[in-house]
């Protein structure tokens, strides 16, 4: 499951014509510790993956590979 996590953020990057620096920049972290996230060097944090999940407007369970399903899940409305 591991490397699917990084296949997938590396492969809705790459969909969207985006750079490792350019997805770093919307993370405001370095492009060398997003790339280490890419490479499975680096694992990420809930913050970091929740992130991603709504810079790709997809799930988390998506990019932890728990679904194939790319389409976000409703978010829950406050009370």
């Amino acid at each position: 499951m591991k490397t699917m996590v990084y296949e997938r953020i590396r492969n809705l990057r790459e969909d969207k014509d985006w750079t490792q620096k350019h997805v770093s920049d919307l993370l405001f972290i370095n492009r060398r510790t997003y790339g280490a996230y890419e490479n499975g060097v680096n694992a990420m944090s809930p913050e970091i993956l929740i992130r991603l999940s709504q810079i790709y407007h997809t799930s988390v369970d998506y990019i932890l590979g728990q679904t194939d399903n790319p389409n976000p899940y409703e978010r829950a409305r406050k009370k």
